[in-house]
């Protein structure tokens, strides 16, 4: 009876570690950057089909890492890689704020991301309006020239003001044009709300805190900002919830909320700058508030830096998510084998990184910065990636703050052989956004929990691939599952051949 028990714990033990090294649900995530063309387009005079194809490439280049999720930057400052009524088309885009191309990217990006079975988040900027005000020519229906009460400079930036409730209602208009029309998985904001400070330098919001102080005196000038910042992240929440209750609404906020120096409730850490204290950004209470359904602090450090350690920060994270979906932003960009920092000499650092985030049950995956760095393949990241943690595909999280929604099966799901090709073709069902084909030999049992037997992810109704070794259905049996919106995926359905 001990043997059996002791094999019975060693059956349960091997399992989870199984799991744990290759999970059937992960968010794997890359931001695409288009401000100053960071990511894409890699310039601002490409044609139409260059740009489609360099799109493209990034979303393969997505799937041959094993991810699951883009976060495409649509709206970098008050600008659009969409069709728009309220914002002029990107200087990025097009070489010249306000010139209409002859395609719509992010109506493109859903289209093409749908079909790899790619979950789509869209990035907007809430508070910049004009990067460079002296060397970006913003157009003439620019929001900051048709109402320039609205805007404040610092430093070479120009801002809406965090203060005005115009401000609130054009951002939170412009985000619901977007939920409405597109196609999208999330929104998705990241650590610019207030500025970064300026050395010396005050932001300059004198003038609108005499007009709107809402009750806030002067010694409590950085709580009112807070608030700004809490009632624009409340009514875009809202907004979202109102339209499409299924999208998502996360934040990607600096690494450091608060120093525990400044307050016992923050991590041991040292960072310069914070989110609580110097972009005014109270995250905390977001994730209280349930107002965001995912957070991924940027920790952009590493394991054992002495003023901000990833080790500790993530630790702090997991510990103050509040039941937000808890996410890490990586920093592939940091790999470098001349890097004054010993640790980022290899893409060692972010695979150690990814086996310390997967101790924790509350961290549910990673988003990695960006795409032009993992295309560069810093010191073999893919290979290292592949061998180790995203050998297998792994599906995007479904979110305990979204209602599910359950999808019906697939049905009529037949195989045909014709011609060395084998055609797979299945009906779609209700509630479904994509499906999951899996793979299995004949005589092995099915069991869609283990991500090595996922196929195939796609929103199409039918995918054609040679016929050889690796696909013939003497050899394999398939089964199709269906995902909705909310990421939850359906019972399979057996082929028939």
């Amino acid at each position: 009876m001990r043997k059996l028990i002791g094999l019975c714990l060693i059956l349960i033990l091997t399992i989870n570690l199984y799991a744990q090294k290759y999970p059937k649900r992960e968010m794997r995530a890359v931001w695409i950057a288009t401000v100053a063309n960071i990511d894409w387009p890699s310039a601002s005079n490409l044609t139409t089909m260059q740009q489609k194809k360099e799109f493209t490439e990034l979303l393969d280049l997505c799937k041959e890492y094993n991810m699951n999720t883009v976060v495409f930057q649509i709206r970098p400052s008050a600008d659009a890689f969409y069709a728009s009524k309220y914002e002029p088309w990107s200087q990025w885009l097009t070489g010249q704020q306000g010139k209409e191309p002859d395609y719509d990217p992010l109506a493109f990006a859903s289209v093409e991301c749908r079909k790899r079975g790619l979950d789509l988040h869209v990035w907007i900027n809430p508070y910049r309006a004009v990067s460079d005000v002296n060397n970006n020519k913003t157009a003439p229906n620019h929001i900051s020239n048709t109402h320039p009460e609205w805007f404040l400079t610092y430093g070479k930036t120009k801002y809406f003001d965090p203060a005005l409730p115009e401000t609130r209602d054009f951002v939170a208009n412009v985000v619901s044009d977007i939920v409405r029309r597109y196609d999208i998985d999330a929104v998705h904001m990241d650590d610019y709300f207030y500025p970064y400070r300026i050395a010396g330098v005050e932001f300059p919001d004198n003038q609108s805190f005499k007009v709107y102080p809402r009750g806030y005196k002067a010694t409590q000038r950085d709580d009112w900002r807070r608030n700004n910042v809490d009632l624009i992240v409340k009514q875009l929440h809202d907004s979202i919830k109102a339209i499409k209750p299924w999208v998502e609404f996360g934040i990607s906020p600096f690494g450091v909320w608060r120093n525990s120096t400044k307050d016992p409730t923050g991590s041991k850490t040292k960072a310069g700058q914070t989110n609580y204290d110097d972009l005014f950004a109270d995250v905390l209470k977001w994730q209280q508030e349930r107002w965001i359904d995912y957070i991924t602090p940027q920790i952009y450090w590493e394991i054992g830096k002495e003023v901000a350690d990833y080790k500790i920060i993530a630790d702090w994270w997991s510990k103050n998510s509040y039941g937000t979906q808890l996410y890490i932003g990586q920093a592939p960009y940091r790999i470098d084998p001349e890097s004054k920092d010993k640790s980022w000499q290899s893409a060692d650092e972010i695979i150690r990184q990814i086996k310390l985030n997967r101790k924790y049950p509350e961290i549910s995956g990673s988003m990695f910065f960006s795409a032009k760095f993992m295309r560069k393949n810093p010191l073999e990241l893919h290979e290292k990636l592949q061998k180790r943690y995203y050998r297998y595909p792994a599906l995007a999280p479904s979110n305990q703050r979204i209602n599910p929604v359950v999808p019906q099966q697939p049905t009529d799901a037949h195989i045909t052989v014709s011609n060395d090709q084998i055609h797979f073709s299945w009906e779609k069902g209700k509630n479904t956004k994509s499906f999951v084909i899996y793979q299995y030999k004949r005589m092995q049992r099915k069991n869609i929990e283990k991500p090595q037997h996922i196929f195939l992810t796609t929103s199409d109704n039918s995918v054609t691939y040679a016929l050889d070794k690796q696909t013939n259905p003497r050899r394999f049996k398939y089964v199709i599952t269906a995902v909705s919106k909310s990421n939850v995926e359906s019972s399979p359905v057996d082929f028939s051949y």
